[in-house]
């Protein structure tokens, strides 16, 4: 065998054995990470055994029979998945505004200063309103109404999705939404390199090249940030939207009707589904960010 293939082999059999070994870490990794919760499940049986009292803490197995089960109808409100659904949705909708109005306004307050100091001080006065604080306001505004109301729509399949979008619901999750995506915003525009624009400007770059090719590439590391932050906050925003008054389905409204019918089961089946899809939707988000902004940890 010549130097050439032994050599070759040798980086072969090295590329394997690494491989393998970062296999080995990422299982243990992922077994370290799943200690905390079986440990959790284990106190929460002993405790729910303790007790015997499924109204208090109903045992581990009910809860998760009806996850495992989904689609099973639920005390005539239909199933765990067809509320999340509606329930995302919601969420969606109001997150949506959320984005565009949180974006326009943050990217429009960060790089223009008479933007900000014409804003900034009236915003201000809004961020430390918690969203449900606007409940009573909301709902003298827009009553029961929802989108079909508006949109005119009384029949059919999309009177149907429509109309469990309340407005007073999407509009609480959008206030929980934009303040986060708003405040981010500003901050990553405000605090791009000003080298870098102005050395755009010097290669002959107009303010359209400049506002696309610079400040939104170097600033949507920080955007990113807040709409994932501002996702959270949508979530939270969620159980307490879907309490108000008109209110005939999603996660939120089946958890509290479960409470009131004493079925602890449902209400921390619920609690859990909004966790599970929160953090996949968290999740999301840090993929987005180890994806498209690895050059901002390498450049610290």
């Amino acid at each position: 065998m010549s130097i050439h293939q032994k050599t070759e082999t040798g980086a072969k059999n090295f590329h394997g054995l690494f491989h393998n070994l970062v296999s080995i870490l990422k299982v243990k990794r992922n077994l370290i990470s799943l200690i905390v919760p079986i440990l959790f499940l284990g106190l929460w049986e002993i405790i729910a055994i303790g007790i015997d009292n499924h109204v208090v803490l109903p045992r581990v197995q009910y809860v998760f029979a009806l996850l495992l089960n989904p689609t099973e109808g639920l005390i005539g409100m239909g199933s765990l998945a067809s509320n999340t659904a509606i329930s995302l949705t919601r969420v969606l909708s109001g997150y949506f505004f959320g984005v565009i109005l949180g974006t326009s306004l943050g990217v429009l307050m960060g790089y223009y200063y008479i933007a900000f100091n014409l804003l900034n001080s009236f915003l201000g006065l809004f961020r430390p309103i918690p969203p449900l604080a606007w409940v009573p306001l909301v709902l003298s505004w827009f009553g029961v109404a929802s989108f079909a109301t508006i949109l005119g729509v009384t029949e059919g399949d999309w009177y149907v999705y429509l109309n469990n979008l309340q407005i007073s619901m999407v509009f609480i999750i959008f206030i929980g939404a934009f303040f986060p995506i708003i405040t981010s915003t500003i901050y990553g525009v405000r605090n791009v390199n000003k080298t870098l624009i102005d050395s755009a400007r010097v290669l002959g770059a107009n303010e359209r090249e400049v506002f696309f090719k610079v400040l939104l590439p170097a600033s949507a590391p920080s955007i990113v940030n807040g709409m994932r932050i501002g996702m959270g906050v949508a979530w939270m925003c969620l159980v307490s939207a879907e309490m108000l008054p008109g209110t005939l389905s999603g996660i939120g409204y089946l958890i509290t009707h479960g409470y009131t019918l004493a079925r602890t089961d449902i209400v921390i089946a619920g609690m859990i589904t909004i966790g599970v899809v929160g953090a996949l939707m968290d999740m999301s988000f840090r993929v987005l960010e180890d994806r498209k902004f690895k050059w901002q940890r390498l450049a610290r």
